[in-house]
């Protein structure tokens, strides 16, 4: 890989960081165990490896933004995950930040 196609690399990845918390938030105002929430994700553009998802519905559960539950469906337990009362209040305080930022880029492009 060149100088060049590491760079850019780096600076998608780290773009889309950002991004994959606020499409993960979105999707979670509907209950999701991880594997129907990667379809749902997947259907809507948005990949993600299971290697990405499931240490950041870690993290987003472990500040607060996230419950999740274990239940037991189709003879197997999954975890569901749901927006916290917090995780709405954040999920839309981030939305608004990222309306004006994409205004702004949008504007400036």
């Amino acid at each position: 890989m060149t100088l060049t196609e590491n760079l850019f690399e780096n600076l998608r990845l780290e773009l889309r960081r950002g991004c994959l918390t606020l499409a993960v938030l979105a999707q979670l105002k509907q209950e999701h165990y991880g594997y129907t929430l990667r379809k749902a994700l997947a259907g809507r553009g948005m990949e993600i490896d299971e290697s990405t998802l499931y240490p950041l519905l870690r993290r987003l559960e472990a500040q607060g933004l996230l419950t999740s539950e274990w239940r037991e469906e189709e003879k197997r337990n999954k975890r569901f995950y749901r927006l916290s009362s917090d995780g709405e209040q954040i999920f839309t305080r981030l939305l608004e930040e990222w309306n004006a930022i994409n205004t702004s880029i949008t504007n400036l492009l």
